[in-house]
């Protein structure tokens, strides 16, 4: 199994800074942060014209954590500096309130 060690974010933002989204790059996980280094200029050329001021940066991936990581964070300043991490939110989507599934059958 392959590991992802950095992700390559890509933002398109306005003249202004002020709009901004992320774009698709073609490749966007790599094994090492020197694959994804070497990478970003190419990707930066793939998605020329997409936006009017483009910023990438390869964010750093602990494999240990990397199946934990649920969200990018990330702000293009008003000087074109993209500050941007990966987190893991402790959002609880489900839960089964300590109840099995053969007593809540038995209730019905």
């Amino acid at each position: 199994m392959e590991h992802i060690a950095a992700l390559l974010l890509v933002i398109g933002c306005s003249n202004a800074m002020t709009d901004c989204r992320e774009l698709s790059v073609p490749v966007s996980v790599f094994e090492t942060a020197a694959a994804c280094t070497a990478e970003r200029p190419f990707a930066l050329g793939d998605v020329q014209g997409q936006a009017e001021h483009i910023v990438a940066k390869c964010l750093q991936v602990d494999p240990a954590l990397e199946d934990d990581y649920n969200k990018i964070a990330w702000n293009v300043r008003p000087d074109g500096t993209l500050d941007a991490s990966l987190e893991i939110s402790n959002l609880l989507v489900a839960s089964n309130g300590g109840r099995s599934a053969k007593e809540y059958l038995s209730q019905q």
